[in-house]
């Protein structure tokens, strides 16, 4: 059904002869040494949102860590850098398992290492699967937009105003002031869907269709509210056949979640693990499955 704000519940529901492998299997790269949380929320977001599968691969001495927080994922250690970062050389084994999979979300807690910078761009430019551009994934860009106009693949960018600004070197205050319309123009310029995250987020395609969030509140001004959201927005990307109707739906749930959870905590104690818990009741009263 589309509700009043035509948002397009339907994909949510499911029929009894189904099995995982209908709902995506989501392939996250994320995380490094003193970022791994960035990773597991992210991973729980997109488990959460209904994905069938998924696979967080996470540098090989960070791998204890995650796999004592997530049960339900799985894992695939990869070569690191010396600072517990994904280090270049994990390319070729990242591209063979991202061969099969449905959507790739890359970038929370990656870190700024160069190796991993460069990984992070032969990854974008080379693996042509749908793919949601989150956080240090979105900072290796900068510089190097042309790997976002070559991608062959469907592609979903989620900045937070500050990398917004960074991408297109202009100040955080400008792209407040014009947030709708850079939007607007960036997905049309690159063929992705934007979602410029912040109070009303903002999502554009590049066919020029904009739709402003309506939901969430200061309190999810957090560390890890992103990452949450990007877990979910892979997970949807891997269950609808319109990649619009996902990206909006995310935005509107994730936002819906923090509402909803704000209620118990208030907005100064609100955290990202906090949307995480409230979301399953969300997701079960907007999508009619019991």
């Amino acid at each position: 059904m589309k509700s009043k704000k035509g948002l397009n519940t339907e994909f949510l529901k499911r029929k009894k002869d189904v099995h995982k492998g209908n709902f995506g299997h989501i392939f996250i790269i994320a995380g490094s040494k003193g970022l791994t949380g960035a990773a597991v929320l992210c991973a729980k977001g997109a488990l959460l949102s209904g994905a069938g599968l998924v696979t967080l691969g996470i540098a090989q001495s960070q791998y204890s860590i995650v796999s004592r927080k997530l049960t339900e994922a799985m894992t695939l250690p990869l070569p690191e850098t010396s600072q517990g970062s994904l280090a270049l050389k994990s390319f070729s084994q990242i591209r063979r398992f991202a061969k099969d999979k449905d959507v790739l979300a890359i970038g929370p807690g990656l870190s700024r290492n160069k190796s991993t910078q460069a990984l992070i761009r032969k990854i974008i430019s080379s693996i042509n699967i749908p793919m949601v551009i989150d956080a240090d994934a979105l900072n290796a860009l900068v510089g190097y937009m042309d790997i976002l106009k070559n991608r062959r693949a469907l592609t979903v960018i989620t900045p937070h105003p500050g990398e917004m600004g960074r991408i297109l070197d202009r100040k955080t205050s400008y792209v407040q002031k014009n947030r709708r319309m850079l939007a607007k123009e960036f997905s049309g310029m690159y063929n992705i869907v934007t979602v410029l995250k912040g109070h009303r987020t903002v999502v554009a395609d590049s066919s020029g269709e904009v739709f402003e969030n309506n939901t969430g509140n200061p309190g999810m001004a957090k560390g890890g509210s992103g990452d949450v959201l990007t877990g979910i927005t892979a997970a949807f990307l891997g269950q609808s056949p319109n990649v619009f109707d996902a990206v909006k739906l995310a935005v509107y749930v994730h936002g819906m979640a923090g509402d909803e959870a704000v209620k118990h905590t208030g907005q100064l104690s609100l955290l990202a693990t906090d949307i995480l818990n409230i979301l399953p009741f969300v997701l079960k009263k907007i999508s009619g499955n019991k």
